[in-house]
């Protein structure tokens, strides 16, 4: 128990001390490579387009689960504590929240004045079309991003691995990439004009129905407002996507706040969008979630080490003495 609340403590520590490695050192890059080699014309026709989706779907993100278990694994077998520090390294670049919440601010920051800047930050947070966009549908824009991607980039694969790091770091680390595998098919490979990333999209949805809600109910909690994710039922399913809408609507309830993506949707239409002030209280309050979402996967850790009889071993009495 003790070493898998460790390894996790090891990559919230490298992700708030390190952020995002370079892009050309990213091994969710090097994925991101593979996955646009397979981005092509594999059929005439788009019900051949689909099957080799489907294909595609199941199949690539078994890549970098391999490898991180693997790795994991052959770690393990030379020092038990060179395993757990590979899987909290994995578990580091599976997941992210410091890079997300300064990109939010500095775009939120940007919004005071001229909207050149923020048009252009944007872009690394969302693909929708800002050259139109005004100062509160651009904070509004960064906002929803932010909670989307606290389910995305947290909450997705930390959830799985607290569960799994108990039984077996290889095989957490190797969920926690697979994980984020299908998470990057899905960004890049699930538009409505691929036929090729149909599979990606649906797998993203099933993977995500879980993170998403739980995000949700992280942020609810962050901001001391559970009323907040019974008022969203009423905007969750309005976006479409069956799951991004839960931490985006429960993050509008909570600071009484508008989101909206013109012509898409419009989350509790009734408020106003997002002022200077709200955006930069929607950072802290994505970044206080992302300690809740923290604190559930310990707390997992602590069921399932429970559940299962686990005690703990030397290697935590090292790594947490």
């Amino acid at each position: 128990m003790l070493t898998a609340l460790a390894v996790i403590g090891l990559a919230v520590s490298l992700d708030l001390l390190v952020g995002e490695p370079p892009t050309a050192a990213h091994p969710v890059a090097w994925f991101g490579r593979l996955v646009g080699a397979l981005d092509r014309k594999w059929s005439e026709t788009e019900r051949g387009q689909r099957l080799a989706g489907v294909g595609i779907a199941a199949l690539a993100p078994l890549v970098p689960a391999a490898i991180a278990g693997s790795v994991v694994l052959a770690a393990t077998v030379v020092h038990p504590m060179g395993g757990a520090i590979i899987a909290a390294v994995v578990l580091f670049l599976t997941t992210s929240i410091r890079s997300l919440l300064e990109l939010t601010q500095d775009i939120v920051a940007a919004t005071d004045g001229d909207l050149t800047d923020a048009r252009k930050r944007i872009r690394g947070l969302v693909g929708r079309d800002a050259s139109t966009l005004s100062a509160g549908e651009l904070r509004s824009a960064a906002v929803e991003s932010a909670a989307e991607n606290l389910a995305d980039g947290l909450v997705a694969a930390l959830l799985p691995f607290a569960v799994l790091a108990p039984v077996s770091l290889p095989t957490a680390a190797a969920v926690a990439a697979w994980v984020k595998g299908v998470n990057t098919l899905d960004s890049m490979l699930g538009y409505p004009s691929k036929p090729v990333g149909t599979a990606s999209a649906r797998l993203d949805d099933v993977v995500m129905y879980l993170p998403a809600r739980i995000s949700a109910v992280a942020i609810a909690i962050a901001a001391v407002d559970p009323v907040a994710l019974v008022r969203a039922r009423a905007w969750a399913q309005v976006p479409p996507s069956p799951n991004s809408g839960w931490p985006m609507a429960t993050l509008a309830c909570a600071l009484t706040i508008r989101l909206e993506k013109p012509g898409v949707y419009i989350l509790n239409p009734d408020a106003a969008l997002p002022t200077l002030a709200d955006g930069e209280r929607a950072v802290s309050l994505v970044g206080r979630a992302a300690g809740v979402s923290i604190v559930i996967a310990a707390g997992l850790v602590v069921l399932v080490s429970a559940g299962l009889g686990l005690e703990s071993s030397p290697l935590a009495e090292v790594l947490l003495p």
